[in-house]
């Protein structure tokens, strides 16, 4: 992802339903790092990139448990279209991991397992609170920030730390 990305949302169903749609774009290995603040809509966003990965639920938040994984048990199929050639790739995910950063420091997030989970190439992590340990997020991070503009509205801008900083989003 080279450039920002702006979407507003209005409500949680929109922000959980965007999340889907992102996790039809992932192919494994990357890492969301959510930033927002409290009641933003993190784990909301969080829970639809869950349910668009096709993962049984409930999917709670981990707050308390810092972490949770998630075994992803179905192969996917992208088809894409490329000067008139009808492209399929085949790719396996293997494991989501959604992390809370809120109550932990980088050093926790490693004893966690934090340098295989991210090596795992079919694997998918977020990260919300992600700011808080941003010395260990690697460069090739998406970045998502969630902002309040009113009652049930978030703005929320997708991108990463080669577009330029954005407050609270790991510059």
């Amino acid at each position: 992802m080279k450039k920002k990305e702006i979407f507003v949302t209005n409500g949680a169903r929109q922000t959980r339903k965007l999340g889907e749609l992102l996790a039809k774009e992932l192919r494994g290995g990357e890492i969301l790092c959510l930033s927002g603040e409290l009641g933003s809509g993190k784990t909301t966003f969080a829970q639809g990139i869950l349910r668009g990965l096709k993962i049984k639920g409930p999917y709670t938040s981990p707050t308390f448990v810092v972490m949770k994984k998630y075994h992803i048990t179905h192969n996917t199929k992208h088809i894409s279209r490329q000067k008139k050639v009808l492209r399929v790739t085949s790719y396996e995910l293997r494991d989501a991991y959604h992390i809370d950063a809120y109550r932990v420091g980088p050093k926790d997030i490693i004893e966690l397992g934090w340098k295989e989970i991210i090596a795992g190439k079919s694997n998918i992590v977020i990260v919300e609170w992600a700011e808080r340990i941003k010395n260990i997020i690697p460069e090739d991070a998406i970045w998502i920030k969630f902002e309040h503009i009113g009652k049930n509205k978030r703005k929320i801008v997708i991108g990463n730390k080669a577009v330029g900083s954005w407050s609270g989003c790991g510059s």
